[in-house]
Formats: structure tokens, sequence, C-alpha cells
């Protein structure tokens, strides 16, 4: 050989080629690790294959003898990196199944399971009771025209009392008929979009979100629930409304509360009255709940203005009702002692989770 390397040198060379080879293949625990071994090794320009290039030196006596031992390690290798493929594959499962075991003999986790809010709560609670005194519930939509929620509730345009009711506008063009469109103040333009649609008797609540442009503090907020209800038919009088309103006390607020009824204005009815009910911290007493006032307000109401009769093409002369509106989380703040309106829209878990 012209480098003076003899059989004997390529086949030394050999054996402790596999040497290397299986040590260093027997510490590897990843496939990215034996992937580098392979081209390392077995790869078209491996220590294998660019041993092998040096049998065209030997004689040829020697070459068969000396090529089939060289195929012979190459053999055992391939065999090796399959073998510690299939190992690494094991101990990675072994490893997989450790960390998911799952001990069936343990207690499971309890499922977490849901609860209403407490406004929807007590607006359940609210609408049951008017449905059992012969109330049906009614919605509308959030999105009204002027019309609905101003106009034809004998609030004209001019009329001061819409400072009482800043709402939001939408950027829509306003019609001749309806005027802007807006996002409602109060649930009544529903009461009118029923009255429109259906001849006396009419007796129906309407739930549902509203919105006012104002500050936000423990009182007040800019989006919340009310309930308003009405009902109109012939004779309809204002002992019916203190009727109606007196059983809903007593049914949300126990048989021994006290009901009182104190003159009051709104535009669109005749007379007004807001409703309080005695304190049920100090059984009217007085206390910091009620201002010392022994009285908590609840809603505001009245008998039906014969000018929204009109409106909706009732004869004021035959026809007569009577209508109320109440916050929802006013009535949830009195009934569960809650003293800051904005908790309720906080998403404080800590707070929604002690009603059930």
């Amino acid at each position: 050989m012209a480098d003076g390397t003899t059989a004997a040198d390529i086949v030394a060379q050999l054996e402790a080629l596999e040497r290397e080879a299986q040590d260093k293949l027997a510490e590897f625990t990843s496939d990215s690790d034996v992937n580098e071994w392979r081209t390392a090794y077995l790869g078209r320009s491996g220590k294998v294959t660019q041993l092998l290039r040096g049998l065209g030196g030997l004689p040829k006596e020697e070459r068969p003898r000396v090529g089939q031992l060289a195929n012979t390690v190459k053999g055992r290798l391939a065999e090796a990196l399959e073998a510690r493929q299939a190992a690494i594959q094991r101990d990675q499962l072994a490893g997989a199944l450790q960390s998911e075991a799952l001990d069936v003999t343990l207690p499971g986790e309890p499922v977490r399971v849901g609860q209403l809010h407490p406004t929807s709560l007590v607006l359940n609670e609210i609408l049951g009771v008017f449905e059992r005194l012969g109330f049906q519930v009614v919605e509308g939509p959030e999105v009204e025209w002027d019309r609905y929620n101003f106009a034809m509730l004998n609030i004209p345009a001019d009329h001061p009392a819409r400072d009482m009711w800043d709402t939001f506008y939408v950027e829509a063009e306003p019609t001749k008929s309806f005027g802007s469109m807006l996002l409602r103040t109060h649930t009544s333009p529903v009461q009118v979009r029923v009255m429109e649609d259906t001849p006396p008797p009419v007796r129906v609540v309407a739930p549902g979100r509203v919105y006012r442009n104002e500050a936000t503090d423990a009182s007040h907020e800019a989006i919340f629930y009310q309930v308003e209800g009405l009902a109109v038919d012939e004779r309809t009088s204002m002992a019916d409304l203190k009727g109606v309103l007196t059983a809903f006390a007593h049914d949300l607020f126990g048989e021994k509360t006290r009901v009182r009824f104190n003159c009051s204005y709104f535009p669109f009815v005749e007379p007004g009255a807001e409703v309080s009910i005695s304190c049920h911290v100090c059984d009217g007493g007085g206390c910091r709940v009620c201002k010392h006032t022994g009285w908590l307000e609840i809603l505001g109401c009245g008998m039906v203005h014969p000018s929204v009769l009109e409106a909706v093409n009732y004869d004021p002369a035959r026809y007569s009702g009577f209508a109320f509106g109440m916050g929802v989380e006013r009535i949830a703040m009195l009934k569960y002692g809650i003293d800051d309106i904005r908790y309720f829209y906080s998403n404080d878990v800590r707070f929604l989770q002690q009603f059930r």
C-alpha cells in the first residue's frame, strides 16, 4: 500500500471504531443525539464509510476478508442503533405514563357548578311575583327610537324631564316620525309598543337592561336592569295599583313589611307616587341603612297619563291604567343588604358566590 496501511491496521481501526461508537451510543437519551450519531458514524461521510475507502489500497486477496468484517461492523452498529432508539422510546413512554399516572383510588375533584348572578336571581323572583298576579312578561329592543322612549310617554323634545334621563345616542339619521335613535333609558317603551299592538285589557311587566349617561357611584350605574309594569282596563283605579304593589312587597320582603305611598312626579303618570317599605334592618325604628327615616324607597308608580293613552289610540274616557317601575339592583341591594351597586358588575367571584 502506498501509505503503508495493512489489512491488520484497518481491522484494528474497525474494531476500535466499533467500540467507540457503541460506547457513545449507550450514553444517548434523546432522538436528536441518536440522529447525530447516525450521521457521524453511518452516514455517507461518516467514520465507517471513510475507513472503508481505504480498502482499495489493500492486496486483492486481503480485500474480501477485510470488506466482510467492515460490513459486519456496520451491520452491528445499525442493529445497536435500532436497539438504542427502541430503548429511548420505551423510556420516554414510561416517563410520560409516570407523569400522567392516575390513581383511581383517590377521590375525584369536585365539579365546580355555576350559579345565577344575584341580579338574575332577584329579577326571576320579581317576575315570578307578577306572573302569579296575572301579568305577562314582555321584552323589547335596547336600541330604541326617541318616539317610544320619550315622545309617546308625554316627554316632548323641550321637556325638562329629559334631563333626568340623559342617555347615549346612536349615530343614525333622525327620522320625522321616530326621531333620533338611542339606548333606552327605561323599559317603558316596551309598554308603549305593547299598547300600540294590543287592545285593552293589558297587563304586562317589561324587564331588561337600560342605559343612563351619568356618573357611577355607590348608588348609580350607567347600565343597570329595570322591571316596569303596566295594567290598562276599564275602571282601573289607584286602589288596584296599591293592592298590586302591596302584594308584591309582602311577597318579596315578607308579610310584616309595611308599605307607604308618597306623592311624586313622573311625566307619564298622573297622579304619581313613590313606594317605600319599612326598613328590614331596624323594623322602621331608624338606622344608618334607612338614613334614620324608618323607610326604604323601592319604586315609582302612578296612574297612566291620559296623553299616553291617547298617543296609543286608547280612549282615556273609557280606559284607565297604572304603571310602575323599579331598578332590579336596587331591590337586590335592599334584599341582601348590599351597600354599593358597583359590586354587581366588578366580576369579583368572592362577592358573587355569596348568592344562591
